[in-house]
């Protein structure tokens, strides 16, 4: 073994072997080191940050929003190349901040809710007119001023009527010779008769044997004089109305109706009103008859119910504010989302459905819609049962499917249209300013949304708001809420401005926050829609 060792070339030949093997210990863990230093470096480079106020805003490395200065958040990649290249995709955290809540769609049993405006009025059949049946002069009124109440038989004026005098001396011959000729006498007091005086009245001047220079005019009907047509002193021939009487026992409750509405009211169909006037009144009636015309002016026709009224609570001119449940069974175990998950664009109207998974990603889906169901919408087609779509916060994913040039609500092609700046990306223009830093962009598609206030009450005014909004060129769709006195439009704001809107709006008789309904229109609407405190 010593003579191995002591040979110089086996000395020299291990030692390059242990030379060499320790060139390999050092040098590989270096690579593996540098490969795996490479390979940290290109996943931190492949990920993404974001904005969670503005998702649409895309970095490859952590820092501040260009538009907020908040901290960018790292954006989830899982599921990414699944995820459809037309989606939107949110951060959790993003949905959060923004709001955006969604539902998952079901069937239902479709109830059509109508809210009607009208008011008391007295009903027409019991409306009567006290005429005097003789010709003369008023000698006296024994009613003299409207509101007041009659009573069948009650004495209303004392006239005198030379033709009832003369009527009363004929009454007095002819009774000498009834026996003889009764035909005379019967005319005689038939004559009277026809001029309304009761058996009472002629066997008392019969009796007595004097003629009554004046003669009572009594009530044939009870009621309410509604006007009083005479004064003392005046002359009145026969036929002539002295008051004017409504019997207010049984009273009408008219209400307006759009012609929208009227094929969900039918005669017979029950309605819940309650009367402004009368605080915690509560009031069940039957429709009896809907008006066959519309009004060429409001657009709406009369609806009316006729109710008992004991006590006389109901008086003509109250308010009254009714509710119609109605049944669509044509429309039975079909879908029904809510009002706030529809974007309308006035030829189109389109929801926001969220794809399957914990991710809040979303595309965009056009949809057929039924009736209107106050704060909801029959579907007719483009969903199914089962789906999840976003109900609250669908104006948010809108607008960052637009900035991001994906199919959304005014551009159902996608793509974004230059508008001539280069906002949100970090890099210079051709001009070399960066303006990253804008804090207002401007959407791509030329699409804009925003809040206006308008003065209102009821849901007249909400159609008459949305229709002078609509009506405007440009304008894709207007939703205006009585709660808030918010109107949201949506407009093309190369075709027009929010002032324009604000224009056509107070022209129809409603105040915005910067126009001012003329005085001369605002007193044409109806008394419901009334909003100015004077």
């Amino acid at each position: 073994m010593k003579k191995i060792f002591s040979n110089q070339t086996f000395r020299y030949i291990l030692f390059g072997a242990a030379g060499l093997l320790l060139g390999w210990a050092l040098f590989h863990t270096s690579s593996q080191k540098e490969e795996a230093h490479d390979h940290a470096a290109e996943e931190a480079k492949s990920e993404i940050w974001t904005c969670s106020m503005h998702p649409h805003i895309r970095m490859d490395e952590p820092g501040k929003c260009p538009i907020c200065a908040m901290d960018l958040i790292p954006v989830s990649q899982s599921g990414g190349a699944e995820m459809d290249a037309t989606a939107i995709h949110f951060t959790k955290e993003a949905a959060q901040l923004a709001n955006v809540m969604t539902s998952v769609v079901s069937t239902q049993k479709p109830v059509k809710e109508v809210r009607l405006y009208g008011k008391v009025e007295a009903d027409e059949r019991l409306l009567h007119s006290q005429v005097s049946f003789l010709s003369g002069r008023i000698e006296k009124l024994m009613v003299n001023f409207t509101g007041e109440t009659v009573q069948k038989g009650q004495t209303l004026a004392i006239i005198y009527s030379p033709d009832l005098v003369t009527a009363q001396q004929e009454l007095l011959e002819a009774a000498k010779t009834k026996d003889s000729q009764p035909e005379i006498y019967e005319a005689a007091k038939e004559k009277l008769r026809q001029w309304k005086l009761t058996e009472t009245q002629i066997s008392a001047i019969e009796n007595s044997g004097q003629v009554k220079a004046n003669m009572e005019i009594t009530a044939t009907s009870g009621g309410i004089v509604t006007a009083r047509r005479v004064n003392n002193g005046d002359y009145v021939s026969q036929g002539s109305v002295l008051y004017d009487v409504s019997d207010l026992s049984r009273v009408w409750v008219q209400f307006d109706a759009y012609e929208s509405d009227l094929p969900f009211l039918k005669k017979g169909g029950k309605i819940e009103f309650t009367i402004q006037a009368l605080p915690g009144s509560a009031y069940t009636g039957t429709i009896a008859f809907i008006d066959p015309f519309i009004d060429p002016v409001n657009r709406v026709a009369k609806v009316r119910v006729e109710m008992g009224n004991p006590g006389g609570k109901l008086k003509p001119g109250m308010f009254a504010t009714g509710l119609v449940n109605a049944n669509l069974d044509e429309y039975n175990n079909q879908l029904v989302i809510p009002r706030s998950a529809v974007l309308w664009t006035g030829k189109r109207s389109v929801v926001y459905v969220k794809q399957p998974g914990e991710e809040p990603i979303f595309h965009l889906r056009e949809v057929e819609l039924g009736p209107a169901l106050g704060n909801s919408y029959v579907v007719i087609s483009g969903l199914a049962d089962g789906e999840e779509i976003v109900t609250e916060g669908a104006f948010s994913v809108d607008a960052a499917a637009q900035l991001e040039g994906k199919p959304s609500m005014m551009n159902p092609a996608g793509g974004v249209v230059s508008t001539g700046h280069n906002h949100g990306t970090g890099e210079p223009t051709a001009g070399g300013e960066d303006h990253s830093a804008h804090q207002n962009q401007t959407v791509s598609t030329g699409g804009e949304h925003q809040n206006i206030k308008v003065s209102g009450n009821c849901e007249m005014c909400k159609d008459r708001i949305e229709t002078a909004a609509k009506s405007v060129a440009g304008v894709a769709s207007a939703d205006w809420s009585a709660e808030t006195k918010l109107l949201h439009v949506s407009f093309d704001g190369a075709k027009t401005n929010i002032d324009a809107i604000q224009k056509a709006i107070a022209a129809v008789g409603h105040d915005t926050e910067k126009f001012k309904a003329p005085d001369e229109v605002y007193k044409t609407l109806p008394v419901c829609c009334f909003y100015r405190n004077n």
